[in-house]
């Protein structure tokens, strides 16, 4: 093994099972291209050890971002309290807020979506006579070519896709 390459082989990849935050905010751009952002939980219930000892729930909260098709996907058929499983890449950026200090916020870029909540049972906004319902458990849905926008690379706070 002389490739250098294979020295410095790294992976980048999240897996995430858990339940819609809030609707999604999805922005479509003049170029055809969309972003849908919304917060993700996921749950690891609560459990006691062998000495009596109890650990609480934790809930951790994951900022989504879904471009392009899937943000269109996500757009008509993703909403509050849906469970969802989620394949994607780990990013971190940073932007200056208003008062010039520098935040950084971390988010999964969606490389693949299941939706999991069953046909009508949206537990969020409910599903109006316009709007189509979820699709049915075990539809993968896969992007065909991540992108990225301008406004989900970074720049100043109001450049943000959310």
């Amino acid at each position: 093994m002389n490739d250098k390459s294979d020295t410095y082989m790294s992976v980048n990849k999240v897996i995430l099972l858990g339940n819609v935050g809030q609707d999604p905010k999805v922005k479509y751009f003049d170029t055809g291209s969309a972003v849908a952002t919304f917060p993700l939980a996921t749950t690891d219930r609560a459990y006691t050890l062998a000495n009596g000892t109890q650990v609480p729930e934790r809930t951790e909260w994951h900022n989504i971002v879904a471009s392009n098709r899937l943000a269109e996907i996500v757009d008509k058929y993703v909403h509050k309290g849906d469970k969802l499983y989620l394949e994607g890449k780990i990013r971190t950026r940073s932007y200056s807020d208003q008062s010039g200090a520098m935040r950084y916020i971390t988010e999964v870029y969606v490389d693949n979506m299941e939706m999991l909540s069953p046909k009508g049972a949206n537990s969020g906004m409910g599903t109006s006579a316009g709007q189509q319902a979820a699709p049915a458990q075990s539809n993968l849905v896969q992007q065909a070519q991540p992108s990225q926008t301008q406004s989900a690379q970074g720049g100043s706070a109001d450049d943000l896709p959310f």
